[in-house]
């Protein structure tokens, strides 16, 4: 198929879908030298700008081996307990989970841990579940999917001593002083911890997704509009429309965490998030989720259906609201498990060029 250019974009009727209330299109004016700039080579370019909003990066840091603290045998998988040597500032702690049964190489996923406030959890969250999100550890097992998951920066064993919440404010507001933005921190790790997974013997590295819920979700969709190795794209109750969160008065519904310095100037959450077209993308929310507006999730799907469209892959975007609250319902891991077949597991699941 001939690429897409952000000229036929615009002057195709699906581009109307695209545009706010005021009129304005969620993609930003299109410089003329540009206007033959294929889509491809805009997010090439919207890429590099997204990761220069995180801050400064410890990309000079080259990762020493990881240390095997211990290996646990349980049914149907072992379990390494790890540390990862990925920022050069501090160790991260990290679980893989590597099934029984399984493809040889197999299908990999990276599981990002939520934030509730529950700042002791960390990975630990993929194995034991929390009351909004049962266990994935079987799942995986199930499938047959190497799983890894770490404790980011202020969760699990790199808590802060005292108080999590203290210790997560402390943290942002020390490394602001240091040029250093803590989401941004948080997505090298996961980048990072991403290309650990990739380089497993156990892992085809063209099979590798991320799922995560709240915090986890937006870590999700962030890192898959920030590497294009990222082949599936899972997010769970945190697509979350930037505009409306404002409009509606909830941005104390997210941590300190969450707030990048002069995002809004330059991506909006749709322009993050077609950094991911034409990749498989599930995004399942709640209607009655504060952290997640309802007409910003209609306009997220709004703006990235026609982009897959051009590609053909209209039905690799799926982007759902189900009537509940932050939480992950029966339905909405059923489609998880669809699209994990679907694309991942399956072997004939498709690969992107």
């Amino acid at each position: 198929m001939t690429p897409i250019t952000r000229r036929v974009f615009l002057q195709s009727g699906a581009a109307a879908v695209a545009l706010g209330t005021t009129g304005r299109s969620l993609l930003p004016a299109a410089n003329p030298r540009e206007s033959g700039e294929s889509f491809a080579s805009y997010q090439k370019r919207r890429r590099k700008e997204l990761w220069s909003l995180l801050g400064d990066l410890p990309w000079q840091h080259r990762t020493e081996k990881p240390k095997l603290l211990k290996t646990e045998k349980h049914e149907g998988y072992t379990l390494e307990r790890l540390v990862l040597d990925l920022n050069g500032i501090e160790p991260v702690p990290a679980l893989l989970l590597i099934p029984d049964k399984r493809e040889s190489p197999a299908p990999g996923l990276l599981y990002m841990h939520w934030h509730a406030g529950m700042y002791g959890l960390g990975k630990e969250q993929l194995l034991r579940g929390v009351d909004a999100q049962p266990a994935y550890a079987p799942v995986c097992v199930e499938k047959g999917l190497v799983t890894l998951a770490i404790d980011s920066w202020c969760f699990g064993e790199r808590k802060p001593a005292g108080d999590g919440k203290t210790g997560e404010e402390d943290t942002f507001k020390l490394m602001l002083w240091k040029g250093q933005v803590l989401f941004g921190m948080m997505m090298f790790d996961e980048f990072r911890a991403l290309e650990y997974l990739a380089s497993r013997p156990e892992v085809n590295p063209q099979r590798v997704g991320v799922l995560g819920m709240s915090m986890g979700a937006t870590k999700a969709w962030w890192l898959a509009a920030l590497d294009p190795r990222v082949h599936l794209c899972m997010d769970v109750c945190c697509l979350t429309d930037y505009a409306d969160l404002i409009k509606t008065h909830a941005l104390s519904a997210h941590g300190i965490y969450y707030y990048v310095p002069s995002l809004l100037k330059h991506f909006q959450t749709a322009e993050i998030n077609e950094l991911i077209v034409p990749r498989p993308h599930l995004s399942v929310n709640g209607r009655r989720d504060p952290l997640t507006p309802a007409p910003g999730v209609e306009k997220i799907r709004d703006h990235l259906l026609p982009l897959y469209r051009q590609y053909g892959r209209e039905t690799d975007c799926r982007i759902e609201l189900f009537d509940s609250a932050h939480v992950e319902l029966p339905e909405m891991r059923k489609l998880i498990l669809e699209w994990m077949d679907r694309y991942l597991i399956e072997k004939n699941a498709s690969v992107l060029d």
